[in-house]
């Protein structure tokens, strides 16, 4: 969780909103990414999207079969699909999302049985860092809008 927290810091430094993911097979870090949709202005660049690419590139297959996903926050419902469909075998998240977590604040996509594939879920890891990241950058964003506002 600490290189996917490394990860989340890095979308901090440009402006992202701090989520980061880095997937996991055999001990070896095969895919990693951080939220870059204001950047790349693509409503599907979130962490978990783009470190399942890069990892898919690496191993030269979209099945993940036996790799694990650590993310800062509670994937969101597009992320959680990406999860079942990309086969991964376990998903660790540190923040809970209580507005669009699909794992399993709002509901639980990646354990439902009705789907093709269940992934395993390993919830509140590092929560504590995790959130205060994302506290922190809120907390600073209203403070700057707040600030631009009055001018």
């Amino acid at each position: 969780m600490e290189q996917a927290i490394i990860e989340a810091k890095r979308a901090l430094a440009i402006g992202e909103v701090p989520i980061g993911a880095i997937i996991v097979k055999d001990e070896v870090v095969i895919g990693q990414g951080y939220n870059q949709r204001e950047s790349l202005q693509d409503p599907t660049a979130h962490a978990e999207i783009i470190a399942i690419k890069q990892a898919a590139r690496t191993l030269g297959t979209w099945r993940l079969t036996g790799a694990d996903l650590y993310v800062t926050l509670e994937p969101c419902p597009m992320c959680a699909g990406a999860i079942v469909n990309a086969r991964l075998q376990q998903v660790v998240f540190g923040a809970y999302d209580l507005k669009a977590g699909a794992v399993s604040s709002l509901m639980n996509i990646v354990e439902d049985k009705r789907l093709n594939h269940c992934v395993q879920v390993m919830a509140g890891i590092c929560e504590e860092a995790c959130s205060q990241l994302l506290k922190d950058f809120f907390q600073d964003l209203r403070t700057r809008n707040i600030y631009n506002s009055e001018r």
